[in-house]
């Protein structure tokens, strides 16, 4: 559950810093690149805590 939680983490990380990066950038292409990336990377973290929300569930009702 901790190495999932460590995942959970780098996504929410990762998707913030490509934000920033796609608040930066100047290039119209980087920008829409960027936020791609941070959406998907979004998307990816929230099905991850999804997964831990229904493990917990599962065993600890949280």
């Amino acid at each position: 559950m901790q190495d999932m939680r460590a995942h959970l983490e780098k996504l929410r990380t990762d998707a913030a810093e490509c934000a920033l990066i796609r608040d930066l950038a100047t290039d119209p292409e980087k920008r829409q690149l960027f936020t791609r990336l941070a959406e998907h990377l979004s998307a990816l973290a929230r099905e991850v805590e999804a997964a831990i929300a229904e493990k917990l569930g599962g065993t600890e009702g949280a």
